[in-house]
């Protein structure tokens, strides 16, 4: 330990155990305690006892206290149990402090305990101690055990939580070292604690209270979860007849914890099922649940792939039965052949349950969807898989939940995750005519409508095209040439969730479609270029900044006049003009930041010039939002990899190609550089009192001076250039004084610039946490110590 946070420790730890003192708050005490761990896992905890005498003494004094605060105490217990996992410290503390701190003598008593935090504490104490063979000793002399067993029904669920983790943990380290030890039958020769706690396990399994049978399986399920031993095998083989004994009860207790269990034996590496006992069980279970209890089990069952065919089919039918049931009522289930064609479940009271109540129906409904939306990617999912069956059921729901939001949401996504599969195209012409349906429809709610652009998305390049043909199929065109007009409406939406979705879409359909010639023709054909335009000046700010990204799209595509296309001067002028105007006004960070991203998008492209970029740049410098200037760094990057050449590998702006700018031409890069100010800019950036920004402007500095090394070589041997005015204005912003501009630099300027600054120590500088100037350990002692003194004067003044 440090010598310094030595000294101060003794007057720590008579603050902590002054119940007069008002203790620094509990952010404190974690930061403290995290130390300690640091310490103890670094050295000898009874070296550090040892040569700070005044901890034991801080342990030794709380336990006389009956006044002490709940933060202290549990402060106490946790670092009590800290020390005590290593087994020679252990030793040191054994006796009447360990006993008092978690035996029965312990502060059970006090009116601390009544807090949850004191509670957890004390399991979080016992569960550090708990990490040596002295330690189960101790745990069953001192009845700490039997206290746990009562912790489990805590009110507090956290406590709860953390006494069966606690037993869970107990039990893996009673059995350490014996896991080959035990035959799969025996049920006799366990160690005297694991014994005690499948003893308290038994029993509880075997309660007529539904909250004992819980904590027995949460503790069984926590085990088998993370124990991968072979002794596990053998609890189960002692555990299963009471475990499946539940089944036999009117109703199931704690159904879903049973779930729960039989999963977690399921998935478990080392519980041997060769007997089928585990499958027959879940077989049972499947039986006894309603659909929504056994949800998470067919899911589960359907997710392993060691679970026996017949057990999946008999899983992923009940897992369809909803569908089936609606179906089963409607006049479209004849049509669809090989989902479900025998009974549906076979029970009819299941049925009609569903069917009787729209809450019912809803929830089995989503539970379902949501179900095979999961399964439908993975590679064990149920072979074969029946794609046609489920999409045309899909495409029924959709058509009969109009207005129920919740099954509407899910039918979407579920549609969208089967347009990875091969559909007849007749069930496509249906699946297209469901989302026209939907998007055209004013009861579309606007989380519908965007599920719907969503899933029109995933469906459209899914759509086939005729070998060999580069455009759009006729079915998809006749679709596209339907769905405008109906865009063109969603765009005059008053609802800007609409208009907003809508923008988003539009932006989409044009990255995928763009450079296709019927799409083009289809498009310009209708009014959304305008539309989308007009939205510029939406009262809504995140409709402006789609409105930005969809016009930045249409131009790039040439599916509107770009910047520096010499066709259409005014229309160009006309756009670029409102996109500097956003910068420059928009009272909200969104559209400007979507201005930025556009602008980048267009100098990548080639569409940008120097005016343009001396335009942007000076009005981008001036912007308050740092993204905004962060994006401007961006621009700037990529302007200058363009005129230098591609960066090094990290960097990801570049697009093509570019071999690096001969020397000879370097000193006209630079001038044209300050020029446009970008110098000026990236200087003020690398100031800026938002770390991102400075560290962008650090990147780009860098990137320069790498590129510009061989020239400032040639250079180094000549006479260095006048400094003082650059390097005055310089120091200035480094206060805080941005006013003063920097005047145009010439390239030796520039170059001596340079290579005077440390960019490599300020970007590591700018690359630490915010709180690295003051975390040590001996800052916090002191700042602890620091407000007990505010407060005790405080007390005096008063």
């Amino acid at each position: 330990m440090d010598p310094e946070c030595s000294r101060l420790l003794p007057d720590l730890c008579a603050v902590l155990a002054d119940p007069r003192q008002l203790v620094a708050d509990d952010t404190c005490l974690e930061k403290l305690l995290d130390w300690f761990k640091t310490v103890t896992e670094a050295e000898s905890s009874l070296l550090l006892l040892q040569e700070n005498p005044c901890l034991v003494e801080l342990l030794a004094q709380v336990l006389k206290l009956q006044d002490v605060s709940s933060r202290v105490l549990s402060f106490v217990l946790r670092l009590a149990g800290l020390f005590a996992a290593q087994e020679h410290c252990f030793q040191y503390l054994q006796g009447e402090l360990l006993l008092g701190l978690f035996g029965e003598a312990g502060p059970f008593g006090q009116a601390a305990w009544t807090v949850p935090t004191v509670r957890s504490g004390w399991i979080q104490g016992l569960h550090s101690l708990t990490q040596h063979p002295s330690a189960l000793d101790f745990l069953e002399d001192c009845g700490a055990i039997d206290r746990v067993f009562s912790l489990q029904g805590d009110s507090s669920l956290f406590v709860a939580s953390a006494a069966s983790q606690l037993l869970v943990h107990i039990l893996a380290l009673s059995m350490r070292g014996g896991a080959e030890g035990y035959p799969r039958h025996q049920n006799g020769d366990w160690p005297l604690c694991a014994q005690k706690i499948i003893n308290h396990v038994e029993e509880s399994l075997c309660s007529l209270a539904t909250s004992q049978v819980t904590q027995a399986l949460n503790v069984l399920t926590t085990t088998f979860g993370r124990c991968h031993s072979s002794w596990t095998d053998a609890l189960w083989v002692r555990l299963h007849p009471l475990v499946a004994r539940l089944l036999e009860r009117e109703p199931i207790p704690a159904a879903h914890s049973l779930v729960d269990l039989l999963l977690s034996v399921a998935r478990s590496p080392v519980v041997c099922s060769e007997e089928g006992s585990l499958w027959e069980t879940a077989a049972r279970t499947l039986n006894r649940l309603s659909q929504p209890q056994a949800g998470p089990l067919i899911l589960g069952l359907l997710k392993l792939q060691q679970c026996p065919q017949a057990l999946r089919t008999r899983a992923f039918g009940l897992l369809l039965q909803p569908l089936a049931c609606v179906l089963n009522a409607t006049t479209q289930a004849p049509g669809l052949p090989g989902l479900l064609d025998g009974p549906v479940g076979g029970d009819s009271a299941a049925v009609d349950t569903f069917l009787s109540s729209k809450a019912a129906c809803v929830g089995l409904l989503c539970q379902t969807l949501a179900h095979l939306e999961e399964l439908q990617p993975l590679p064990q999912r149920l072979s074969p898989w029946p794609q046609a069956p489920l999409l045309g059921a899909v495409v029924t729901v959709l058509q009969l939940c109009n207005g129920c939001v919740r099954v509407q949401r899910v039918a979407l996504d579920f549609l969208g995750t089967l347009s990875e599969g091969s559909s007849p195209p007749e069930l496509v012409a249906q699946v297209f005519a469901v989302l026209l349906e939907y998007l055209e429809s004013p009861d579309s709610s606007p989380m519908v409508l965007r599920k719907a652009f969503q899933t029109t998305l995933r469906w459209l390049p899914s759509s086939p095209k005729t070998p060999g043909c580069s455009e759009l199929r006729p079915h998809t065109l006749l679709f596209l040439r339907e769905l405008f007009p109906v865009l063109q409406k969603r765009l005059c939406s008053p609802c800007w969730e609409v208009r907003d979705s809508t923008l988003e879409f539009l932006t989409q359909l044009i990255r995928h479609w763009g450079e296709q010639a019927d799409f083009r023709h289809t498009l310009l054909d209708s009014e959304m270029p305008e539309l989308a335009q007009q939205l510029l000046r939406d009262p809504e700010s995140y409709v402006r900044a789609s409105a930005v990204t969809a016009m930045g799209q249409l131009c790039s595509r040439g599916l509107h006049a770009i910047p520096t296309s010499p066709d259409n001067p005014e229309a160009q002028q006309g756009l670029l003009g409102e996109f500097l105007h956003i910068l420059s006004t928009d009272s909200e960070g969104f559209p400007r930041r979507a201005v930025m991203q556009v602008f980048t998008e267009w100098l990548k492209d080639g569409l940008a010039d120097v005016v343009f970029m001396a335009t942007v740049l000076q009005v981008v410098s001036r912007d308050l939002d740092w993204e905004v200037r962060a994006q401007g760094l961006e621009l700037a990057l990529v302007f200058l990899t363009q005129m230098l050449g591609q960066p090094s590998l990290h960097c990801p702006y570049a697009v093509a190609p570019r071999e690096a700018a001969p020397l000879s031409q370097l000193p006209k890069v630079l001038q044209t550089l300050s020029r446009v100010r970008l110098l000026d800019f990236a200087f003020r950036a690398l100031f800026d009192c938002d770390r991102p920004v400075a560290q962008k402007s650090c990147d780009l500095l860098l990137f320069l001076r790498d590129k510009t090394a061989p020239y400032s070589c040639l250079q180094e041997a000549g006479d260095s250039p006048d400094l003082a005015s650059v390097e005055s204005v310089l120091r200035r912003w480094r206060v805080g004084e941005q006013g003063q501009p920097l005047e145009d630099l010439e390239p030796e300027s520039v170059l001596a610039i340079l290579r005077s600054m440390d960019l490599e120590d300020l970007q590591d500088t700018l690359a630490e946490s915010s709180d690295h100037v003051e975390k040590s350990p001996q800052s916090l002692l002191q700042d602890m110590l620091a407000t007990v003194s505010i407060l005790e004067n405080e007390a005096d003044c008063y």
